[in-house]
């Protein structure tokens, strides 16, 4: 399958990355997910953030099957598409966490993604973005061949605000773009510090956080408020 050999050579396991994002879930994250909430990882891959969250209820998904090996216990896991939500709940999610996917995805299925992701978030829902910021990673963009929309911190601010979507939070340079180097060291309180920083160096991964704007939820939405 396409899956099984991008995962066994454009993005091999690493063991780096799952203390990487242990570090990232309790020095970042966990103050952002309460443990009542419901959270979905699209496009999980290995797992690496879905695994660490603690919370009432994690959801997997993703279109490669040998996510399923790598799930922790107790979390839903779910193969297909990500344009397909309607196995979800309207009204169930309150932290849909997406790590570096929506490149993958031409516009029109982002823009699928987000329309059915108003009716499936509850009233303070929220979608979380972390993928490769093309201002400060544009040498490296198309490095990966599955690559085929471009996105800088700005783009993807008004391509969700063109969805419906208001902005939180964005961060232009949230992390460096990868580890894939081998002589990069990753340590758990190194990355701590790192994300204390008011400049990181290095950082061409972008974070935005966003919520639908009121006006754009359906109406039985706006009915509850």
């Amino acid at each position: 399958m396409i899956e099984d050999a991008y995962h066994s050579t454009r993005l091999p396991f690493d063991r780096r990355r799952e203390v990487l994002w242990r570090a990232l879930w309790k020095y970042y994250f966990s103050k952002r997910v309460a443990p009542s909430d419901c959270v979905l990882e699209l496009g999980c891959g290995y797992a690496h953030f879905i695994n660490n969250v603690r919370a009432r209820r994690r959801i997997a998904l993703d279109s490669w099957p040998g996510f399923l090996d790598h799930l922790a216990p107790g979390i839903e896991g779910r193969v297909g598409n990500v344009v397909d939500l309607s196995f979800l709940e309207d009204h169930s999610v309150d932290f849909v966490f997406a790590s570096n996917l929506f490149e993958h995805l031409t516009k029109d299925d982002f823009g699928a993604v987000l329309d059915q992701l108003r009716r499936k978030l509850t009233l303070s829902g929220k979608v979380v973005v972390v993928q490769p910021n093309y201002r400060y990673a544009y040498k490296e963009y198309f490095d990966d061949y599955t690559h085929v929309t471009v996105y800088s911190h700005h783009s993807l601010c008004d391509f969700l605000g063109a969805n419906g979507y208001e902005i939180v939070e964005s961060k232009p340079r949230f992390l460096p773009l990868t580890i894939k180097n081998r002589g990069m060291i990753v340590w758990g309180p190194l990355v701590g510090l790192y994300l204390g920083l008011p400049v990181r160096p290095l950082g061409k991964q972008m974070l935005v956080i966003a919520r639908p704007e009121a006006g754009m939820r359906p109406k039985s939405d706006l009915a509850a408020l």
